[in-house]
């Protein structure tokens, strides 16, 4: 977990390499990050860590707050928190975040490795009228 809590911050500064290095490679690999859609396979996963780092700068990660974790033999998960301050592309001035994280980890070859992370928005309660989507 040190390992994945160093790598974390580093796409709110436009650096997604440490977190991809704790991705499994195999085919079951996903990604469901804040800014929608559903990455599936490592080449679809790589290409959507690469698109959001490109969409941070000047990060700095507040602290996690672990809900809950839970290690077997060969798989973990992790319910947290995360909170950070960036600055969005274009934006001139940096914001503070609070996501939602399940991360998913699986043994390979012995060591753990990142097959599933879901971080969204809705780290607080929300309205019900936060589920409906407008239509377009």
């Amino acid at each position: 977990m040190d390992r994945y809590h160093q790598a974390v911050p580093e796409i709110t500064r436009g650096n997604p390499a440490p977190i991809k290095e704790l991705y499994s490679r195999l085919d079951d690999v996903t990604l469901a990050n804040p800014f929608g859609g559903i990455a599936r396979g490592w080449a679809q996963v790589e290409a959507r860590l690469d698109q959001a780092a490109r969409q941070f700068h000047d990060g700095e990660m507040l602290g996690f707050d672990t809900v809950t974790s839970y290690t077997a033999r060969d798989t973990a998960y992790l319910l947290e928190t995360e909170h950070f301050r960036a600055r969005l592309d274009g934006a001139a001035a940096t914001e503070e975040f609070a996501l939602r994280v399940t991360s998913i980890f699986r043994r390979e070859e012995g060591y753990w490795k990142l097959v599933h992370r879901h971080a969204d928005p809705a780290a607080r309660p929300q309205s019900r009228r936060s589920l409906t989507q407008p239509t377009a």
